[in-house]
């Protein structure tokens, strides 16, 4: 029984406390490449006579309408059209239209079914959706979204089956359906009747039950949602039964791989032994492609032997004479002026930079497809299938109504596949050989030629007096984040008109509608400028606030030194939200905050709040030796409004945490003419075991209001406490990042 649902409404519009509506806003915000604030900037602002209570400041962007409810928005047109299906076997089958990419969302929905329709969590299967273009823009999963969209459409969905189920029942018995119960699975008379779901399903599709009213279930009546949950695909994963693109068995698909240029965005200028390759075992075919020479084995063993052996010479990329010192000179020219100087006023000021970081996620760029005259059909992890579903359509000269795109999980992301490059390149793989293809990318391909969260420069001033902030200014110069991936067409739909500008005006919105300082710093600004250097780069957990709070949490420690004052008391002073300094509060406490140390170690303390959720991080570190710190332990709160399942919120806090440690101590990619050394996990020092602590606790504050986003909160506090951390324990002061970052391995030939 298919059953296309009536949602709530997420598209109408919530007026603010200060009367603008949530569209007006965005219109406002789009329409300018900056925030402007008439606001009151003299002598007697800057500099009180006396010390009064906390200067206020104003909310910011994000605070009135963040990236996700931007999301909500666009996809409130399209929520009602889910497909849930209750089989004859008594199974319910939810079609996801999300991308499940380790992050737990099919058991979270799962969890959302079963409570509805009372029936066991096991009975309830959640596959991903293939690329439906009807939906359009409510197929994107990013900005840890998922589960503050689908909530109350996939609630709603489950309540009108149930509603249906109940009523064919009660039609069939000659009872009234408001008599009628249901649990595990079955709907049940007062009499003790009992009629299994799966019994119902095929009389329930064809009922003529007239109009029916379904609302889903009172909060708080959940017995379910907010208990914690293992994962439903968690046994599948660990005993490898779990399918993922190159476990497909593809009639004909044949394993395929591309010699890639030796820098970015390089091009095939000849194959200088094309012969001598195509004669080395297993070699079927050679081909050029807009991305370099693919190869086509027998196996991928071959495959990787045949592009290793091949005589290339290459045209130049785009970015060829670049090196981090080359970068990093541009990004510092390009940060924006301060606005407020330190005239009357005491004053800290830091700068800050942060390198390019790989995506790194487990399984590499792989897809399959299989591409014939009159049509094509792929596979593949991607998180914007119905953008890859257009673009291979033109790429292949097909109507989009001719391929389809089928939605693999995948394992990890990070923001890796928002973009569909290896979907993209293995059709057009399979195209030029005219068969199926299995295309796979190596480790070192994914390093060096995929994407990375772009390196930045950050400059931060805070000006002070009498023991209150009274500015607080962040410029943060960029290298040009790529969101080609479809955001720009959301917020382009859901804008009045967007700012001439190009890229540099999506990033900007991004960057408004999703950084946010928690404190009272009197006149707060946060700006972005981006440097248009052509490399590949992506939105990397978090995007800009893993870097920009994570710097800002620094500032707040020497900000509080230089006020002589705890770094805990201090931000508790200065925290405007009441949830951020409950979680502040709940680290304190469990982490012992400011117990006594032996010299090398210490702790450090950061908080975040992002998509309507807070964190807070408490580290401790042992940094005897500068060069080889390590965090021993970490204690994480977190408040996600409403928990939904909170077993996956912790395994969000802690895969936040290891990102944290990751590029704030040792990861990161060093670039030389025009191309990452890194390639490989030796390489690109993403923490071990080893690096990591034993002991970590993640406390999942009760529920405290509406579902906010957990994938991109966990990342930006652990950078600050780490910081803080190795601060506190060394005494110097942390301005790059990862902090200790060599060149201390051999990298592979180009």
């Amino acid at each position: 029984m298919a059953s296309p649902t009536t949602a709530e409404g997420h598209g109408s519009e919530a007026p603010d406390p200060g009367g603008l509506g949530r569209r007006r806003f965005l219109t406002f915000l789009v329409a300018a490449p900056t925030l402007t604030i008439a606001t009151k900037i003299g002598i007697d602002t800057v500099a009180p006579e006396e010390a009064e209570a906390v200067i206020p400041t104003p909310p910011g962007p994000a605070e009135i309408l963040d990236l996700g409810d931007v999301l909500i928005l666009s996809n409130a047109p399209t929520a009602n059209l889910l497909v849930l299906e209750v089989r004859e076997d008594g199974r319910v089958r939810l079609e996801l239209p999300r991308t499940e990419v380790g992050q737990g969302i099919t058991t979270a929905n799962a969890m959302l079914v079963a409570e509805e329709m009372d029936l066991p969590l096991d009975q309830v299967d959640v596959v991903l959706s293939d690329a439906r273009s009807e939906l359009l823009f409510n197929q994107l999963t990013g900005g840890s979204n998922t589960m503050r969209s689908l909530y109350t459409p996939v609630r709603t969905a489950a309540a009108a089956a149930r509603a249906r189920l109940v009523a064919t029942a009660a039609q069939q018995w000659g009872a009234k359906a408001d008599r009628l119960s249901t649990r595990d699975g079955s709907v049940i008379a007062p009499d003790g009747r009992r009629a299994d779901y799966g019994a119902l399903a095929k009389p329930a599709a064809r009922a003529d039950l007239g109009k029916l009213t379904a609302t889903p279930k009172a909060e708080s009546a959940h017995k379910l949602i907010g208990t914690p949950q293992s994962r439903k695909d968690a046994r599948a994963m660990v005993t490898g039964q779990l399918k993922y693109t190159l476990d497909l068995d593809i009639p004909g698909a044949k394993p395929v791989m591309v010699r890639r240029p030796p820098t970015i965005n390089g091009t095939v200028a000849k194959v200088n032994n094309e012969a001598a390759v195509r004669a080395m075992p297993g070699i079927i075919d050679i081909a050029v492609i807009k991305t370099g020479v693919a190869v086509m084995a027998e196996t991928f063993g071959q495959a990787l032997d045949g592009k290793n052996a091949l005589d290339v010479s290459w045209n130049g990329g785009t970015v060829d004479g670049e090196n981090n010192a080359t970068i990093k000179k541009k990004l510092q020219a390009a940060a924006l002026p301060f606005v407020v100087p330190p005239l009357l006023t005491q004053y800290v000021d830091g700068e800050f930079d942060f390198a390019f970081a790989s995506h790194a996620p487990l399984e590499t760029n792989s897809a399959v497809a299989d591409v014939r005259e009159d049509g094509a059909t792929i596979w593949s992890g991607m998180k914007v299938p119905i953008l890859a579903k257009q673009n291979i359509a033109q790429e292949l000269g097909l109507p989009e109504n001719k391929v389809v795109v089928h939605v693999q999980q995948a394992g990890g992301s990070f923001g890796r596949r928002l973009f569909s490059d290896g979907a993209i390149e293995a059709a057009r793989a399979s195209k030029a050989f005219k068969r199926p293809v299995r295309l796979m990318w190596s480790r070192i391909d994914d390093m060096r030629h995929g994407r990375a969260r772009a390196a930045s420069h950050h400059k931060i001033r805070a000006t002070f007096a009498l023991g209150q902030v009274l500015t607080f200014e962040h410029r943060v110069a960029s290298v040009e984040t790529d969101w080609s991936h479809g955001l720009g067409e959301v917020l382009t739909a859901f804008a009045a008109e967007l700012p001439v500008g190009g890229n540099l005006s999506f990033a900007q919105t991004v960057f408004l509608l999703t950084v946010k300082s928690p404190y009272n710093f009197g006149v707060t600004t946060q700006l972005l400028n981006e440097v248009p250097v052509d490399f590949h780069t992506g939105a990397w957990r978090s995007v800009y606030s893993s870097s920009t709070r994570g710097a800002e949490e620094i500032m707040v420690d020497e900000i509080a030194a230089k006020l002589g004052k705890d770094p805990v008391e201090f931000r508790r002073e200065f925290i405007k939200n009441d949830r951020q300094r409950a979680v502040l509060d709940k680290v304190a406490e469990l982490g012992e905050w400011g117990k006594k140390m032996p010299k090398g170690f210490a702790q450090g303390v950061a908080v975040h709040g992002e998509y309507k959720s807070y964190t807070a991080c408490l580290v401790e570190m042992d940094a005897r030796d500068p060069k080889k710190p390590r965090v021993t332990k970490a204690t994480i709160a977190v408040d996600v409004g409403k928990p939904i399942n909170p077993r996956g919120i912790e395994a969000q806090m802690l895969g936040g945490l290891t990102d944290g440690i990751s590029t704030t101590l040792t990861a990161g990619l060093h670039i030389d003419k025009g191309l990452p050394l890194e390639g490989s996990y030796s390489q690109f020092h993403y923490a071990r075991q080893k690096n990591s602590p034993m002991d970590v606790k993640v406390f999942v504050m009760p529920e405290t209001g509406e579902i906010g986003g957990a994938g991109e909160l966990g990342v930006p506090a652990p950078v600050g406490a780490i910081g803080n951390a190795y601060a506190r324990a060394t005494g110097i002061k942390p301005r790059s990042f990862p902090i200790n970052f060599p060149i201390d391995f051999d990298p592979f030939p180009r």
